[in-house]
């Protein structure tokens, strides 16, 4: 079984008005899937999920936060 066959399990069309005829029906069908399986091969994630040398140099530059310091820079 393919991925898009088993996606197609669970959808479903409802009808709000009128009366499709098996062939409309087989019609919609058939251009659903096929822009679906277009769209899903087409959909790829990037490979490069690795940090840039920019966020590796600056994270040993930030300090953790002390809340006991307060907000502002001169506080009493």
């Amino acid at each position: 079984m393919s991925p898009a066959d088993e996606d197609a399990r669970g959808v479903t069309i409802d009808i709000l008005r009128g009366q499709a005829t098996e062939e409309e029906l087989a019609a919609l069908i058939a251009v659903v899937t096929e822009a679906y399986t277009g769209e899903a091969a087409e959909a790829v994630a990037a490979d490069d999920n690795r940090r840039s040398a920019w966020s590796l140099t600056q994270r040993s530059l930030r300090e953790p936060f002390r809340p006991e310091l307060g907000w502002g820079r001169f506080t009493g």
